[in-house]
């Protein structure tokens, strides 16, 4: 695994918009009040062209423009990249992207979730190249920023590798137009759950499990299943000595709509070698069909892997979230009820 080198002080953060950008309320003020921070601290912001567009669909423009501004910043001058927002459509881009190219350049660190799955999952599982499930670009302009978004900003800076669950989180957004810097509407508290291996155990805390970190959004992950972009088994393969730790998160899809992606990426052969499962809180949180939650719609595919898996970890659409190294070697570790650990290694 290729792992970049981490923001130095003063270094140049690059702003790239392979989905949505930043040119729509709340998330232009957010943005550039972000901007505005990272200036006073020390760092210099290259903005994309394609920040502040709106003449794609689904993406930020033109699936051609798209990918070529993310080439030209990821081969340019920028120390790392963090992607504006998600989207919809940022599969459409991918024909266009040097994956060859992307694996002969120096590594660079490239940030972002939801939709940025379909470059950072890429990054690691076709060039071997370490990317970054974490904030986009608008949340670093919330006030005061939350712990997460702090711990996102060490990460990328190289301070921080090990992070654990936060006390509550966000079920409805308080940022809008009106309030674009809004932070995070904390309301609930944690609501983690473990099964697989490890409900057998009468005393979790202190239990762990290792693998190599691998996953993302899994509306994306199943489109990219049996496309010439699906090299999952090839990646698996080389890591066969360490395994898999999966790390999943859901956006649009319900209740079935879970079960129909997990049994795609099962049958596609993804969960071969499989250490364990972090899987995060769905945005359809509350939702419930054919007797089914989000927890037994899980555990009816993943339970037969006999592997630890954590439901409701802090992953995903329902913020906070624990930023997460793709491709490194991790350890998660039951820390009590409701708490999680995950020390990250770059080996």
């Amino acid at each position: 695994m290729r792992y970049p080198k981490f923001l130095p002080e003063n270094g140049r953060i690059g702003f790239v918009s392979p989905s949505y950008g930043c040119a729509t309320e709340p998330y232009k003020s957010a943005f550039e009040h972000a901007l505005e921070k990272f200036r006073e601290e020390g760092f210099t912001p290259i903005v994309g062209p394609n920040c502040y567009k709106t003449d794609g669909v689904g993406i930020s423009s033109t699936p051609k423009n798209c990918a070529k501004e993310f080439m030209d910043f990821y081969t340019g001058d920028p120390d790392v990249l963090i992607s504006c927002g998600g989207g919809e459509l940022m599969c459409e881009i991918l024909p266009y992207v040097d994956f060859e190219k992307l694996k002969s350049a120096e590594p660079k660190w490239f940030m972002g979730y939801s939709d940025n799955t379909n470059l950072g999952f890429l990054l690691t599982t076709i060039c071997e190249t370490a990317s970054i499930y974490g904030p986009c670009a608008a949340a670093f302009g919330m006030e005061p920023r939350h712990e997460a978004i702090a711990d996102a900003w060490d990460l990328i800076c190289g301070k921080k590798l090990e992070f654990s669950s936060y006390p509550g989180f966000e079920i409805l957004a308080v940022k809008d137009a009106e309030n674009p810097l809004a932070p995070y509407n904390i309301t609930r508290k944690p609501t983690l759950r473990f099964d697989g291996s490890f409900k057998d155990k009468p005393e979790l805390t202190g239990s762990s499990f290792t693998g190599r970190l691998t996953g993302g959004c899994l509306d994306c992950l199943i489109n990219l299943v049996g496309t010439r972009f699906d090299r999952v088994k090839e990646y698996i393969k080389r890591h066969s000595e360490e395994g898999i730790i999966w790390f999943i998160e859901s956006c649009e899809l319900g209740i079935m709509g879970i079960r129909r992606g997990l049994w795609q990426l099962e049958q596609a052969g993804w969960f071969e070698n499989v250490k364990g499962f972090v899987i995060g809180r769905p945005m359809l949180f509350e939702a419930e069909d054919y007797g089914m939650d989000r927890y037994s719609v899980v555990t009816s595919v993943l339970s037969k892997y006999n592997v630890p898996i954590v439901l409701d970890a802090d992953l995903g659409h329902l913020p906070p979230a624990i930023p997460l190294i793709n491709g490194s070697m991790a350890t998660v570790t039951v820390l009590g009820d409701e708490k999680i650990g995950i020390r990250m290694e770059m080996k």
